[in-house]
């Protein structure tokens, strides 16, 4: 396990807090009961990635809503394929997953994340949307630390996202299609 002095190395601060969950309408639905909304989804999203250094392809549905300026994310995963996000549901925990940093310079993060000998768990090119990566960092209170490229595409998803709940007044609709 590495300690917490590598939290230096990713970019600005907190912008996502990422959950795991198996039902992602229950989870939704508890999120609104707290006033959190309205929720961007993205269902059945076939998503390729690495996990723990092997080709990993998976279908996932996640939903999106931002609370003030933190984003939440919501990941559930539609099949039972070999995941980071299966290895967490299969250990036994459902909810809080990771904490996102989200970069402007997505490669510079990344070599610090390897000079720094931190494990790449989980990573992928959201099918050529953006980069991310999920980094294993012991002694933080998270599963994991993820790096999102922040390019056109992914700054316009956040816009969105944060632009949707801050003009939200609890009217409908609470869930609709990102896209």
């Amino acid at each position: 396990m590495t300690d917490a002095k590598h939290l230096h190395l990713f970019p600005g601060g907190v912008r996502q807090n990422g959950y795991v969950v198996r039902d992602l309408d229950a989870a939704i639905a508890s999120w609104l009961a707290l006033g959190v909304g309205p929720w961007l989804t993205m269902r059945g999203q076939p998503n390729r990635a690495t996990y723990r250094g092997a080709p990993a392809e998976t279908t996932l549905s996640i939903a999106f809503a931002n609370a003030g300026d933190l984003q939440i994310e919501l990941i559930a995963q539609d099949d039972d394929a070999p995941t980071y996000y299966r290895e967490f549901l299969d250990a036994g925990h459902e909810g809080f997953h990771h904490l996102a940093f989200w970069a402007e310079d997505y490669e510079t993060a990344i070599a610090g994340v390897h000079a720094a000998r931190l494990p790449v768990v989980w990573s992928g090119d959201g099918g050529g949307a953006a980069h991310f990566a999920y980094v294993e960092v012991g002694g933080v209170p998270a599963t994991a630390i993820e790096i999102m490229e922040l390019n056109a595409a992914t700054t316009w998803m956040t816009d969105t996202i944060r632009d949707a709940a801050a003009s939200w007044d609890g009217s409908d609709p609470a869930v609709r299609p990102l896209f």
